[in-house]
């Protein structure tokens, strides 16, 4: 359906990150890029991770900062889904925005990406939602298989009990300061996170969640949670599109007023006065489903990992 952010549809050649060299890189060694090599992005890494209760594997893409060889010293970790999309918008956002360290703090970046063998948009709607999609009807885009949804509680799991040993064990990640960045379903999977597992991130960057689904289910899943507890410790950003909402216009959505969703949403927590709940909200003036996740992750990034001269 085309509302539904259809992120990171184009393939990529990601096996290839780990072995090719980038042209920038082949001219500082002093050698030559063969001619219509794939370009690659420097101090990156690929690593497969096996999802044992999943029984599936999944790649993750790492991003080491520019002073990580010479520094000795320990990183914040972000943690962006919709990886082979988000991860080098992310990346390029943190280099470029980030000056140096003065705006952006640096990070040890890691791009969740999709199950081996999966297609993009069958992995996510699979393990990126929380539930059954209600009486919508969705046609796979895989052959001889039906869509499936509902697993975003075991992968959350497969995040915790898988992701974050292998990162912490390879790499110098500050594991008490990681971020989650979501959008659409990758922001549903981020609230199913927050209301199960809140202290599994520290930050949490969600724009443009897909309160729609499943009839609405967030809503009830706010409240159930609400019922059940005093408190809410976390840090969540909330961003959407200013395009988002419905309203006559080519841009505007058809269907779903994401907007108002998410204002609803937003004020349903603010009413509960947690007292360990930090909470924003922007909608991005001249922003679409489809444009405004960059924004949101130079947003999500300056607020989560401030630099040395952004305030404390």
């Amino acid at each position: 359906m085309t509302r539904f952010l259809r992120a990171a549809a184009g393939a990529t050649c990601s096996a290839m990150l780990a072995f090719a060299i980038a042209p920038a890189q082949a001219q500082a060694q002093g050698t030559i890029a063969l001619e219509g090599a794939p370009y690659v992005l420097d101090n990156t890494e690929v690593r497969s991770v096996r999802a044992r209760e999943l029984g599936r594997d999944y790649e993750i893409y790492v991003s080491l900062p520019p002073s990580y060889a010479k520094s000795g010293r320990s990183y914040p970790v972000v943690f962006v889904t919709d990886a082979p999309y988000a991860f080098p918008v992310a990346r390029a956002i943190a280099l470029r925005a980030g000056r140096g360290g003065r705006s952006i703090g640096e990070f040890i970046l890691v791009g969740l990406s999709y199950a081996r063998g999966d297609t993009a948009e069958y992995s996510r709607r699979r393990d990126y939602t929380p539930g059954a999609p209600g009486d919508e009807d969705y046609a796979s885009d895989m052959p001889g298989r039906r869509p499936k949804f509902g697993e975003a509680a075991a992968y959350a799991r497969f995040i915790s009990q898988d992701v974050f040993p292998a990162v912490a064990k390879r790499y110098r990640a500050d594991m008490r300061q990681k971020t989650f960045i979501g959008h659409s379903y990758g922001a549903l999977l981020g609230l199913e996170v927050l209301f199960s597992e809140p202290g599994m991130f520290e930050n949490y960057v969600l724009g443009s969640p897909s309160l729609w689904f499943g009839r609405r289910m967030m809503f009830e899943r706010e409240k159930a949670y609400a019922t059940g507890n005093k408190d809410l410790p976390a840090n969540v950003y909330f961003a959407v599109g200013g395009y988002e909402a419905v309203k006559p216009g080519p841009r505007f959505n058809k269907d779903d007023d994401m907007v108002r969703d998410l204002k609803a949403f937003a004020a349903a927590l603010k009413s509960r006065n947690y007292p360990g709940l930090k909470l924003g909200m922007d909608v991005i003036r001249d922003e679409d489903h489809l444009t405004v996740a960059p924004a949101i992750i130079t947003r999500g990034l300056r607020w989560a990992v401030p630099g040395s001269e952004e305030p404390r």
